[in-house]
């Protein structure tokens, strides 16, 4: 039955992720640049969210600033002190190629990153780094090869501390058989349920990954916030209820203390108003495992639940069709 709804075998390419983080991390270990003074990830959707990742990972290490640029247009201040990850899967997305074609005016420290397409022409001519992913899978499904290849030239540009022992860490959490279960329980608390995601910024990215995840895989509407932020102005939606709505709670066992109390007080809150609530607390040896261990989880779940609504999880159609009707 499986089978019939998961048509391209979404289902394999998640056993298979865990694999993607030694290919990028070996992807990236003969590029680097010096005298760097931002780094730049230039990236639409799934393409944009290992820069996503990166700016919540680095986010109390690197020392210069971390944009992800999702437009045709880099940063004003992009010139020859930028390193900018150039990152489209298919190698043609067009506001992903203006921007490449912006850095290479400007002299920015480039790097290509794609299945192939018009940004791996364009590296071959102007001759610029050029990292080569594997073929066939949705943008979203290849982010273990497009961030740790970056985050490997990250620390090749001596941005960074080593991350070798995380890294390896990070696979070994991945590999563990435990997601696919948990999954499968919780999806099927999603049922005709809008997820409203919340977490902590260190782990903001996971939830904004959990949120496209239930959008591209699952094919439903999601929506994510950070705390404390959303303790002042989100909290008060749930005086009139007006969706049917699941709150998933992401938390951190190291949560400042403070973000662990307001955890606590939003989830009596939302309960008062007849909207249930789960709390999943990651654990892991390093923020690295966290990270990718709680985004393992929610592309399960979207995974599980998107065979509870017949939904084949991969294609991902009315994309699609906007991008045939805008050209």
């Amino acid at each position: 039955m499986t089978h019939d709804i998961d048509k391209e075998n979404m289902r394999q390419v998640l056993l298979d992720f865990p694999n993607q983080v030694k290919i990028g991390w070996v992807l990236g270990a003969d590029i680097t640049y010096t005298d760097i003074e931002n780094v730049i990830v230039s990236g639409m959707g799934g393409s944009a969210l290992p820069g996503d990742i990166l700016k919540c990972y680095l986010r109390h290490e690197l020392k210069i600033p971390l944009i992800v640029s999702k437009d045709y247009f880099l940063p004003k201040f992009a010139g020859k002190n930028s390193l900018v990850f150039v990152a489209s899967y298919s190698g043609n997305t067009e506001e992903t190629i203006s921007s490449l074609k912006e850095a290479a005016r400007k002299n920015c420290k480039v790097v290509c990153i794609a299945s192939g397409g018009k940004i791996e022409e364009h590296a071959k001519v102007h001759n610029l780094p050029f990292i080569k992913i594997p073929e066939g899978l949705q943008p979203r499904a290849a982010i273990g090869y497009m961030f740790f290849a970056m985050l490997k030239i990250i620390q090749n540009c001596k941005l960074i501390e080593s991350k070798e022992k995380d890294v390896e860490r990070a696979e070994k959490a991945l590999r563990k058989d435990i997601y696919d279960e948990l999954a499968k329980k919780l999806s099927a608390k999603l049922v005709d349920k809008i997820p409203l995601i919340y977490a902590s910024d260190d782990l903001g990215c996971v939830a904004e990954k959990w949120k496209i995840s239930f959008n591209e895989n699952s094919k439903i509407h999601a929506f994510y916030n950070i705390v404390p932020e959303m303790n002042h102005n989100e909290l008060v939606g749930y005086t009139n209820v007006k969706g049917n709505f699941h709150v998933i709670i992401i938390k951190d066992d190291e949560d400042f203390r403070r973000i662990h109390d307001r955890f606590k007080v939003m989830k009596e809150v939302i309960k008062e108003h007849d909207v249930p609530v789960t709390e999943i607390e990651i654990k892991g040896d390093c923020y690295l495992t966290k990270i990718f261990s709680a985004i393992y989880i929610g592309d399960w779940t979207s995974y599980h639940l998107a065979l509870l609504y017949g939904t084949d999880p991969t294609p991902v159609d009315i994309v699609e069709k906007f991008k045939k009707k805008i050209r």
